[in-house]
């Protein structure tokens, strides 16, 4: 899995592409934590390139949501596929998480404070 970060108005991008499972969790959430130890506190996790996401990969994005409501950072979810969506909603994470269709959408809830 390819994470390369990219900023956009201030917010840090993670494109999730492929499968996000137990092969390459522990990579995604250092990844992520690297990210956060640098002072990022603003993420769009952009999922429009995840095909399947495991329950190895939600524990990624749950420990992102969790360190970041503990700093004061917003997270918005974007761009999930209908499969990776129906894992969200299965699993309750499209009821404590902040959910987008479109990266531009994400970007206006952390505007207006997600």
């Amino acid at each position: 899995m390819n994470l390369a970060a990219t900023e956009w108005n201030g917010v840090t991008i993670l494109p999730f592409e492929g499968r996000l499972d137990g092969n390459n969790a522990t990579a995604a959430e250092q990844a992520f934590l690297q990210l956060l130890s640098e002072g990022k506190q603003s993420f769009i996790f952009d999922f429009s390139s995840l095909q399947y996401i495991s329950s190895a990969g939600l524990r990624v994005v749950l420990v992102a949501a969790k360190k970041l409501r503990a700093s004061k950072g917003k997270m918005v979810c974007a761009c999930l596929g209908e499969q990776v969506y129906d894992v969200f909603e299965m699993s309750g994470f499209t009821t404590i998480l902040e959910i987008a269709a479109t990266r531009e959408e994400a970007l206006e809830k952390i505007e207006a404070g997600a």
